[in-house]
């Protein structure tokens, strides 16, 4: 490349001296050439190859590189070689050799800070400043001449800033020697030092990637030290100032300005660390403002950054940086800071160090896992690896032993191998634990030197002799030293007896004494005395005890040979171990990271230092690093730290004690605006802090302008509101000064915490007029702040993102809640911002309002609930202009977002227990509803919601005004109320339902129902019909949002409600509800039931008609199985008896579309038949016979079959009743003579007793005699209806259906024979009533009529269907009947036989007249036996002779028999006569 420079003897420069310091023209020359040498490179080149030798000095350095930049790379190398340059002890004070040092180093610093991207990558020279450049700075580092030390640190600001990328390892040991130490030292630093690494501090904070890069790199590398940190900690004490009680030879002057200077290090790194974060996600100026949230941080970008601040070569050589995602270094930061931990906890117990380390599997599980852990990592205390290898347990023991092993003592001598032993570990003091230590080192030591002694026992004793001669040679408290004679003759013999060598035991006694043994922890010792042992954890500190650091004059004497040999070995074995990867990040998440390591010491900087000092300076720059602090926790949603820094600067804004207040309390009202208008949108929780602290402020505020607080308006009632408006107006000089006197000012002077929601109001503590003039000079300073400035606040509330306008309404809510429940002093700030704040959101998207809205909704439930009357009447006056000017906007179908908005209103009216609160609301929500009607949609559901809950409050004023408002809606509004969802319907049904449970106008509750008509007919009148072809039909009612129009189908979902509703109705406990809710529900089925398709009618029947049925068959199921149930209730049954009625006239006029309901229509009928009371059942019969009536003409065979089997069913149900009456009687006796109770009063106590038991007997026998006689009533009523059924529809009936008939009749003929045959039943009842004066069941006269009408049905069919009566064997069945009549009959007269043999026995009986009773049963039986007596007679001669085998034995039995009268003896005479006789003339 050819590069033109000035003509310039290279060979002068090359031979640059001390003899040639004074010509300044060689100086410039090299300066110029310099100058041409590092910036020529910019011509473009050929980049050398990567596999260029390290050494600089081989013959092949020039290879691929121009002869000007071989000349500059040997000028670099003389430059550096000239820099160590040292004075000799013969001349300290050459002042020729100092300039001379300064002269190279200044020139070497512009070798370094005037190095090209060329230079820069290039491998050869980035050798030379690892061999030649940071070898001339360690051997300076031990000067203290300051120019040398100010050349030194800008020299490492090159470097560190524009080859950090490949010098990793060489910065990490230089940093903590050349800067850290100085920082560090806080009690007895050099001014001029300390105060030229702040100013070196600050300059490379001020470049974000440099900090980013020491973090990463070193902070994050578990071999590094972590230098960001220690930065950190040491601007951290050196803000804080000298501990107090500590001596140092600072002034305290030099004190403050090192405290200055650290705050404001402290301020530029969080700042540098802000705007490295701003740039990464692109907020603020890098970026337009953006609304989303920093959930993409995690996304990693591939550049390498920008900025002063990154190191040149990251963007010229991508091969030597290595990309790195926040992941990783989390990992590794992680793992770094779980070292340490154990480390820390290894060295305060080892045993727990250990098992903490191999849990988290740091090391491994085996001992020698462990005892390389020992050997190797730095930051152990050695005293405790001393301890933990002298344990005796088995687990330490086995570690011991691996330690030693690991250890090669081949062909060292004895003296040597045990100092080279100790070098790791401290011995402990125990005798027990040195002896098993030296056990081992003996076992090895003779293991590798095997010629050594005779046996290990030999090495045993001598390594003890060894350790008590170190002792006491080297101890300054052993005054009698142990003598070479004393050392030989204590080891005489311990070689198996014999004596070791003389020659061998004094050269390791002379080298025992002239060189102390030292474990390498020795010179640490004073470092760990230090309360930051971070240089001992990271094995520094052994480099930086071997270089003076004493203040000294400016000479030019530095380290010698010795000392920069063992510290260039310490850089070799940490550069082996440290990882050499240089790694960059883009990933703003490495942040969390750093606040996670820094932000607790630093917000004590910030917080100790603006708290004590009123400079307002390091207030300032307090403030900023505060300020720049809140915006990285914010957007790296690092909530803890955020919340802690945002607390630390509304602390200090003293608005809870204003007595106290300074400028510097100000500003920070100042940030506090600032925070919350440029990091709204990541405050999230933290919120609450900003918003109380501009809640206090606007009090102040109005403190100091003289406003009547809130408190006065919000304990009177709001009737005087606008009175004392009207006066507040006038008089505004005089009132503030007078307002200074109010409670609020008095307590705002006495001031209180900042946690405390209350100031201190204690009557003891006066206030001094000093003290008030005091507070309103410092209500002055607030006026910097203007009104507008804070109301900006809240108008900026529209641009902050759906997450943080949440989090903002949040924290709003939770400060005004928090003024509004202040017991003595209510404000409601908050509140009207709160209303504001909604204005100005209100048309944001609706997902982002639902969530607002919910937060506001739990807001204003919990305020209009509270005891504050009028805090809670404001607050729903509040709402109820929120909810106007929402109600403004259209919503769209089948949305919910008026209904969620209208919430609080139902909630607080279902749970306040202000009458005036309520009252309030119902008044709100009619205004709303009449005035916003048309834009109403789901909100329709809250109205109701609350105008439900009216209608059950206790107030009438209540009750009436919402009642009116329903009235007015369904009235003049029905159709709004159709056109929403199908579930505003019922609500509106269910509004009216529970107006009719209103305790104070039972014309309301009769209105309610009248309503639910008017309801029904607007819904017919609206074509909400349900026909078949009604899908294709036009409706009249248009959406009002020009949608389609509702749907066939949905029309059940308002059908059903309205319907269903008044079924639930019918259940009341008033009768005149019940009586008008059946009858308005069946005329609305009645009128409007031609509306109706077949499946409506079965959805109807299913959801409304049957359950209204559904008690009445769970009441039957339980009578019949209970044994002694009361009467039915009477208002139950007389609502089901009016509705099983209205029920059959429906069935009937709808019968075509209701033909599927039959069979549950008559099971529903039935088992009303079923039931045990006769007016029940004669309901149900009549309800039965009314059915067929009127459907008989329609009904198939298949149903007639159904009918008759279910009435078969329910009849035999009904022979279960006499069953229980007969168990209920089992166990009743009668007695023998019965008085009410009532007249027994004058006898015994036993006497009572038994009265009681007679009196139960008899109540029991009343209850089953009056049973039965129902029963039996019953049953006569159904066989009169199967007679009437047969007599009026026969010519619909089939003989299947006949015979259904006839087995009835033929049942119940049965059951009553069953019935008059209980003799000892019918004897209990006779006694029973003759002794309570009631009439006897008629039992003979149920068994007649049963039999009588069997008898009749018989003929009837035998009569009307001659033919069917041959199929079905009528003849038979009717002689059956009356032979089993007679033989009643007879059994009557006890003149039955039993078999055969009776009749053909000639023995003569004696015959016992019949008594009266008899008699009378007799002549009841009689009308009976003469009608089969006339069947008989009637009978042809053919069948006559064909049954008389039958009926001839009877015939003859009552020849025999006793009769009441002589009607029986003269039929049997025209029998005999007229049938027998003629067969036995033949």
């Amino acid at each position: 490349m050819d590069v033109r420079v000035r003509t310039v003897s290279v060979a002068d420069m090359m031979d640059l001296s001390d003899r040639s310091l004074n010509d300044s023209s060689v100086v410039q020359a090299a300066q110029a050439f310099i100058n041409e040498a590092m910036e020529g490179s910019d011509v473009p080149e050929e980049a050398p190859p990567l596999d260029l030798p390290a050494e600089a000095d081989g013959s092949g350095e020039g290879e691929g590189m121009s002869k000007i930049r071989e000349d500059g790379l040997a000028l670099f190398k003389n430059l550096c070689k000239l820099s160590m340059k040292f004075a000799t002890p013969d001349n300290p004070d050459d002042p020729v050799l100092l300039r001379g040092k300064v002269l190279s180093l200044e020139l070497l610093r512009t070798l370094v800070d005037n190095a090209g991207p060329f230079w820069k990558s290039n491998e050869m020279y980035l050798e030379a400043i690892k061999k030649h450049l940071f070898l001339s700075l360690l051997k300076n580092s031990a000067l203290s001449a300051m120019s040398v030390f100010q050349l030194l640190c800008s020299i490492f600001i090159g470097l560190l800033s524009r080859f950090r990328s490949g010098l990793k390892e060489e910065i990490g040991l230089f940093f903590p020697m050349l800067i850290l130490r100085v920082l560090e030292n806080v009690l007895q630093p050099s001014f001029l030092q300390k105060m030229t690494v702040l100013n070196f501090l600050e300059k490379i904070c001020k470049e974000p990637q440099v900090i980013i890069d020491i973090f990463v790199n070193y902070d994050c590398d578990v071999d590094a030290p972590n230098i960001f940190e220690r930065i950190v900690n040491g601007l951290v004490k050196t803000a804080l100032g000298v501990p107090a009680g500590s001596t140092t030879t600072l002034t305290v002057a030099q004190d403050q300005t090192f405290r200055i200077e650290s705050v404001k290090c402290l301020a530029v790194i969080v700042k540098s660390m802000c705007s490295w974060m701003d740039r990464q996600l692109r907020i603020g100026e890098f970026s337009p403002i953006s609304s989303e949230t920093p959930g993409s941080m995690d996304n990693n970008t591939t550049h390498n950054g920008g900025g002063s601040g990154m190191d040149y070569d990251m963007q010229s050589d991508s091969s030597s940086p290595e990309m790195s995602d926040s992941s990783s270094l989390e990992q590794r930061r992680a793992y770094k800071i779980e070292l340490q931990k154990g480390i820390a906890l290894f060295n305060r117990k080892p045993s727990k160090g250990i098992d903490f380390l191999v849990r988290s599997k740091k090391i491994g599980h085996s001992p020698e896992d462990v005892a390389s852990f020992l050997k190797n990592t730095a930051g152990l205390n050695a005293t405790m690896i001393g301890d933990y290898l002298g344990e005796r347990d088995d687990f330490p023991l086995k570690v011991m032993h691996a330690y030693v092993d690991a250890l090669n003592f081949e062909g060292m001598d004895f003296g040597e191998a045990i100092r080279f032993f100790l070098q790791g570990f401290r011995l402990p003091g125990e005798a027990q634990k040195i002896d098993r230590i030296m056990e081992k080192f003996a076992e090895r030591y003779c293991k590798c030197n095997p010629n050594a002694f005779t046996s290990a026992d030999t090495a045993y004793i001598l390594a003890y002799s060894v350790i008590l001669l170190n002792t006491d040679a080297h101890s300054v408290m052993v005054k009698d030293k142990m003598s070479k004679a004393d050392f030989m003759r204590n080891n005489r013999g311990i070689d198996n007896g014999k004596d070791l060598p003389e020659a061998y035991l004094s050269a390791l006694y002379d080298q025992i004494v002239n060189k102390e043994i030292k474990m390498s922890a020795d010179s640490s010792a004073e470092q760990l005395k230090q309360p930051n042992s971070i240089s001992k954890l990271l094995g520094l500190d052994n480099i930086i005890s071997f270089v003076n650091w004493g203040q000294a004059e400016d000479k030019a004497l530095g380290a010698n040979d010795l000392l920069i040999k063992h510290i260039q070995e310490k850089f070799k074995a940490k550069c082996r171990k440290s990882e050499s990867v240089f790694y960059i990040v883009s990933d703003a998440t490495i942040l969390r990271f750093m606040m996670e390591a820094c932000w607790a010491p630093m917000m004590a900087a910030f917080s100790v230092t603006l708290d004590q000092s009123d400079d307002k300076a390091s207030a300032s720059q307090c403030l900023k690093g505060l300020r720049f602090a809140v915006h990285i926790t914010s957007v790296m949603c690092m909530q803890t730290q955020r919340d802690a820094f945002l607390t630390s600067i509304a602390k200090f804004t003293s608005l809870h004690c204003a007595a106290d207040m300074k400028q510097k309390n100000v500003d920070a009202m100042k940030a506090i605006i600032s925070i919350a208008i440029e990091d709204g949108n990541y405050l999230q929780e933290a919120w609450e802090h900003v918003l109380t602290c501009l809640s206090r402020f606007e009090h102040l505020h109005l403190l100091g302008e003289g406003v009547p607080t809130d408190s006065s308006f919000l304990t009177v009632p709001l009737v005087e509101l606008e009175q004392k408006n009207q006066k507040s107006s006038s008089g505004l000089s005089s009132k503030r000064t007078n307002a200074l006197q109010n409670p609020a000012v008095m307590a705002a002077v006495r001031g209180g915490s900042y946690d405390s929601t209350v100031a201190k109001t204690s009557a003891s503590s006066l206030v001094t007029p000093e003290q008030i003039s005091n507070f309103i000079s410092n209500l002055n300073l607030l006026d910097q702040i203007g009104i507008v400035e804070l109301n900006h606040i809240f108008t900026h509330s529209q641009t902050l993102n759906s997450d943080a306008i949440v989090a903002f309404v949040k924290a709003l809510c939770k400060v005004s809640m928090t003024e509004l429940q202040s017991p003595t002093d209510p404000r409601i700030f908050c509140l009207t911002k709160i209303v504001e704040i909604a204005h100005y959101n209100v048309n944001r998207i609706r997902l982002v309002w639902t969530r607002i809205w919910k937060v506001l909704s739990e807001f204003f439930v919990s305020v209009g609930l509270l005891e504050n009357l009028s805090v809670a009447i404001f607050v729903m006056d509040s709402l109820r202009q929120l909810a106007m000017k929402f109600l403004e906007r259209e919503e769209l179908a089948n949305y919910n977002f008026q209904n969620e908005f209208l919430r609080p209103f139902v909630i607080v009216m279902q749970k306040s227990n202000a009458p005036e609160v309520r009252e309030l609301i119902v008044r709100c929500v009619s205004q709303m509803v009449l005035s916003r009607v048309n834009n109403i949609k789901s909100g329709w559901k809250g109205v109701f919601m609350v105008f439900t809950t009216a209608a059950a409050d206790d107030t009438k004023s209540i009750v009436l005004l919402a009642f009116e408002t329903v009235e007015k809606i369904v009235r003049d509004y029905f159709p709004y109320i159709t056109e929403t969802e199908n579930s505003t319907f019922t609500d509106c049904v269910n509004c009216l339902i529970a107006f009719t449970s209103s305790q104070f106008n039972s014309d309301a509750n009769l209105n309610a129902i009248a309503f639910l008509r008017f309801c029904a007919v607007k819904l017919a009148d609206e074509g909400f019909g349900c026909q078949e072809n009604c899908a294709s039909e036009p409706r009249n009612l248009v959406m009002s949002d020009g949608n389609a129009t509702v749907k066939k189908d949905n029309s059940i979902s308002f059908w059903i409600p309205l319907l269903a509703g008044l079924a639930k109705l019918t259940s009341d406990s008033r009768s005149t509800i019940r009586r008008s809710a059946v009858g308005v529900l069946f005329d609305i089925l009645k009128d409007h039931g031609y509306h109706f398709s077949q499946s409506f009618w079965t959805t109807i029947f299913e959801s409304v008609v049957y359950p209204l049925f559904s008690s009445e068959r769970s009441s039957s199921n339980d009578r019949t199985s209970t044994s002694n149930k009361p009467e039915d209730d009477f208002s139950n049954l007389e609502t089901q008896t009016l509705a099983v009625k209205c029920l059959v006239g429906l069935f009937i006029n709808f019968f075509d579309v209701m033909r599927p309901e039959l069979s549950r229509v008559v099971s529903i009928i039935t088992y009303f038949v079923r039931s045990p009371f006769k007016h029940s059942a004669s309901i149900g019969v009549s309800a039965l016979m009314r059915l067929i009536e009127g459907v008989d003409t329609e009904l198939s065979k298949e149903e007639w079959t159904e009918i008759l089997l279910r009435f078969k069913e329910s009849v035999s149900h009904t022979f279960l009743i006499f069953s229980k009456i007969a168990r209920m009687m089992q166990d009743v006796d009668i007695p023998d003579r019965y008085e009410p109770y009532s007249e027994t009063d004058q006898y015994s106590d036993h006497e009572n007793y038994g009265n009681e038991e007679e009196e139960a007997n008899m109540e029991t026998t009343s209850y089953a005699i009056v049973k039965l006689k129902n029963h039996m009533a019953l049953l006569l009523l159904i066989v009169q209806g199967i007679i009437k059924l047969y007599e009026e529809h026969r010519k619909y009936l089939s003989s299947d259906h006949i015979s259904i008939l006839l087995e009835m009749i033929s049942a119940i003929a049965t059951h009553a024979s069953e019935v008059s045959s209980e003799s000892s039943l019918l004897m209990k009842f006779h006694k029973a009533c003759s002794l309570l004066e009631v009439s006897e069941p008629a039992i003979v006269h149920f068994e007649n009529e049963s039999y009588q009408t069997y008898l009749k049905l018989l003929q009837a069919v035998f009569r009307d269907y001659p033919s069917m009566s041959e199929e079905m064997d009528i003849e038979s069945q009717i002689l059956h009947v009356c032979e089993k009549i007679l033989r009643i009959y007879l059994r009557c007269t006890q003149r039955e036989p039993s078999d055969e043999t009776l009749h053909r026995s000639t023995s003569i009986h004696c015959v016992v007249p019949l008594g009266a009773a008899k008699k009378e049963e007799l002549a009841a039986r009689t009308s009976l036996v003469l009608l089969v007596m006339q069947l008989l007679g009637n009978l042809e001669e053919d069948s006559f002779r064909r049954v008389l085998p039958w009926f001839f034995p009877l015939l003859v039995d009552l020849i025999r028999c006793e009769h009441s009268s002589g009607e029986v003896q003269h039929a049997l005479y025209k029998i005999f006569q007229s049938s027998i006789g003629p067969m036995l003339t033949v």
